[in-house]
């Protein structure tokens, strides 16, 4: 009976098989394509709700650096996108539930970029910080100046920037301060420096100090060097972020403004930390150095702003501090420096740079070797005739050239060999001649 009864359940759940396949056969495709699409979502729906669903357990795969990565994101970019920020964290949630540890790196890799812009903007309020003078010393700033010029006979006012470390501020630096103080004995040197300005500095500069000689290592206050020029409203954009510093050091671009904004403010002469002077600025008054010069026309093609002789409010300084800030570019190397002076003065026709009073002079002045050549001079002559082209610069270089541009980037690993014109030229100059630096 039992053998019966199991008989007709198989022989139904044939006639059942035979009547569903009969029944689909017969169904036209649309339909059946509809059944095999409906089948398809109900798979990708339950795939993706596995996913998204275990949010909290996926979170202590990602690395603490990740969640502040993304706390700081989000907290700079309010409006950037809570979106970009959550699509981040779905992608390294499925890809992890996955087991696609490859591909998660990149999406952490995609994360760290998105977040270089604001890394950009701590590194900028950083640098500011780092270069602003804080409490007492800020208020001490405008005191320190006058009392130092005040207890000072200053034939000649020098101002320098040195934006690096104090460790980097080596034997060339200190042959720059040697050398102006060799060919003006009785002149004053303001180093702006926020590295300097402390007592190892002090014990640094002590060798001048000990002969009496006249330097002041202090810290920047931006806000008061600035404040009555246009440099202080582009200042004032910078520190709200209102552009971007760019890929340029900020600390350059600071530099090439300072030095504009400290002769505006007092007068005085600049000079690069890579220059060695050969002779009294004494005649000097109200020049820029020429560069390089037109072959064919015999006119300047570039300046440079390593050496700058000026007046107190000189009329030019104005237009290079406006230029500065209308034109700031980040991006560019020598856009805020060399190339700014160079477009201010040659938008200059003859009639109205001779009403605002300054002269160009020639290569010779500060810049008698182009920096592609400058290895020639750290080289002792290997014959006779070298040593005869060496005599000959050298003779021209004490009758023509004021200060030698050096060219840092091309030379401050160049040794300094016995006998060259580098060395001859630093003997002339010294003030220490025992001393090692003159093989800095």
């Amino acid at each position: 009976m039992e053998q019966s009864r199991r008989t007709e359940q198989v022989l139904l759940l044939q006639r059942l098989k035979r009547f569903v396949v009969s029944f689909v056969t017969c169904l036209p495709m649309s339909l059946l394509g509809l059944l095999l699409l409906l089948l398809l979502i109900y798979n990708s729906f339950s795939i993706f709700s596995l996913h998204l669903d275990p949010i909290s357990p996926i979170q202590s795969t990602l690395s603490p650096n990740y969640h502040q990565i993304l706390h700081h994101h989000d907290h700079n970019h309010p409006s950037s996108s809570t979106s970009e920020s959550d699509s981040s964290l779905l992608l390294v949630v499925k890809e992890t539930s996955l087991g696609f540890i490859q591909k998660q790196n990149v999406s952490s890799t995609m994360i760290e970029r998105r977040m270089r812009r604001p890394k950009r903007r701590i590194e900028l309020k950083t640098a500011i910080t780092q270069q602003r003078p804080q409490g007492k010393s800020r208020q001490r700033f405008k005191t320190r100046i006058k009392s130092f010029l005040s207890k000072s006979s200053c034939e000649s006012l020098f101002f320098m920037t040195w934006i690096s470390s104090i460790e980097s501020f080596g034997d060339r630096e200190r042959f720059t301060i040697e050398s102006l103080f060799k060919s003006h004995h009785n002149s004053c040197l303001i180093l702006i420096s926020n590295s300097l300005d402390c007592d190892r500095g002090t014990l640094i500069l002590k060798p001048f100090t000990d002969k009496g000689l006249q330097v002041l290592p202090i810290k920047p206050d931006f806000a008061y060097i600035f404040k009555d020029t246009s440099a202080e409203k582009w200042f004032v954009g910078l520190k709200k972020g209102m552009f971007s510093p760019g890929v340029i050091p900020l600390e350059q671009n600071l530099s090439n403004l300072l030095r504009l904004v400290l002769l505006y403010k007092f007068g005085g002469i600049y000079l690069d930390t890579d220059v060695i002077i050969l002779k009294p600025f004494t005649n000097l008054h109200n020049v820029i150095g020429a560069q390089t010069v037109d072959p064919v026309t015999r006119k300047w093609s570039r300046l440079n702003n390593a050496v700058l002789i000026f007046d107190k409010n000189h009329p030019l300084l104005k237009k290079f501090i406006d230029e500065f800030s209308k034109t700031f570019n980040g991006n560019k190397w020598g856009h805020n420096g060399p190339y700014l002076v160079s477009r201010v003065v040659s938008r200059l026709n003859i009639s109205s740079s001779s009403d605002v009073g300054f002269s160009v002079l020639p290569p010779s002045a500060f810049y008698p070797v182009d920096w592609t050549r400058i290895r020639g001079f750290y080289r002792a002559p290997a014959n006779e005739s070298e040593a005869n082209w060496l005599r000959k610069r050298l003779t021209l270089l004490h009758k023509h050239t004021f200060a030698v541009h050096l060219w840092n980037r091309e030379s401050k690993k160049l040794r300094i060999e016995e006998g060259s014109l580098i060395h001859q030229l630093m003997s002339h100059s010294c003030i220490f001649c025992n001393s090692s630096s003159l093989h800095f």
